[in-house]
């Protein structure tokens, strides 16, 4: 598959410019990101100096969800924080955003998800995260009468109680399902593939979830054959392949200059569930995801970059 399609623009502006924005419930992870910036990763130990630093929200649904929000639809996060300084900073920066918080628990006495993050001039990242404390698994108290008026939902591994009622309610509304294929066990994303429509893997993610493969389609092949519909993989510069009934497609990716890649999948996937519950094919929302994950390349930051619908239209006109 080629990104040539005049027609591409003209049924994404259809879609994605209705009365009604699309509706986009996001589950899972949020944290707080403290990103250095350094001329190269470091190989060992010593001290380095950074010739930048900014601080500011991450996490992969909760980015998605501003993702969301930033393309034109409506975003709702659902996911867990502490009631310490991150966590109310998360929550402030996200309904800043624009993104409904109202499924967002700050739990007494616990402690946010914090990450650090070193990224090098060419855009490559290396992120130390600490995944929070005492943090509530139990998904009672989720707003899930919400996903009635949903086009899609979107979960991360991260909370894996909140993905499974999330996918189980909106399975039973018949509410598309996305789930995003990062670094989880096994066994996780077998139970989350089960509720899962579509799954899109990074290449870590997928190499963790098959390490005995070597050949990223038979990963793929193995995803659909528990119970997904389609299973995709983003592969960066490379681009993104996907299998489905109609056989194995690649997407090449936007020629750029990238400054930072921190966030760029959390875009993609936030970009594809929303162009999902706004009505698009699968291949549609492909397209309109690598283009806005590509944009967002070219800005340093989690978030700071991530694109609205004119930028992405305009990419790929």
């Amino acid at each position: 598959m080629t990104r040539s399609d005049p027609m591409l623009c003209d049924r994404l502006r259809a879609h994605l410019l209705a009365p009604r924005p699309a509706e986009v419930v996001c589950v899972g992870h949020t944290t707080w990101d403290m990103t250095w910036r350094v001329d190269a990763l470091p190989a060992g130990g010593g001290k380095q100096r950074a010739s930048g630093y900014r601080d500011g929200g991450g996490g992969m649904a909760a980015t998605a969800a501003v993702a969301i929000a930033r393309l034109g639809g409506l975003a709702r996060f659902w996911g867990r924080a502490g009631d310490d300084t991150a966590g109310v900073a998360m929550r402030t920066e996200l309904a800043a955003a624009g993104v409904d918080v109202e499924g967002l628990r700050l739990a007494p006495g616990a402690r946010s998800s914090v990450s650090a993050i070193l990224v090098e001039s060419g855009g490559e990242r290396r992120i130390v995260n600490f995944r929070g404390d005492a943090l509530p698994e139990d998904p009672g108290g989720m707003p899930l009468e919400r996903i009635a008026t949903a086009g899609a939902v979107l979960a991360d591994p991260r909370w894996p109680a909140g993905a499974q009622t999330a996918f189980e309610a909106a399975r039973a509304a018949g509410v598309p399902t996305v789930l995003d294929g990062d670094v989880a066990e096994r066994e996780l994303i077998d139970s989350l593939l089960a509720q899962a429509d579509i799954v899109i893997f990074s290449e870590p993610g997928l190499a963790g979830y098959v390490p005995e493969l070597s050949d990223p389609l038979a990963g793929l092949a193995r995803a659909r054959d528990r119970g997904c519909r389609v299973a995709a993989l983003t592969q960066g510069p490379a681009g993104v392949t996907w299998s489905d009934a109609g056989g194995i497609t690649h997407l090449p990716a936007h020629s750029i200059t990238a400054l930072d890649t921190t966030g760029a999948g959390d875009v993609f996937h936030g970009a594809f569930a929303l162009a999902v519950s706004a009505g698009l094919a699968v291949a549609d929302a492909m397209a309109f995801a690598n283009a806005a994950a590509a944009l967002k390349c070219q800005y340093r930051g989690t978030r700071d970059g991530c694109p609205d619908l004119r930028a992405v239209l305009e990419m790929l006109a």
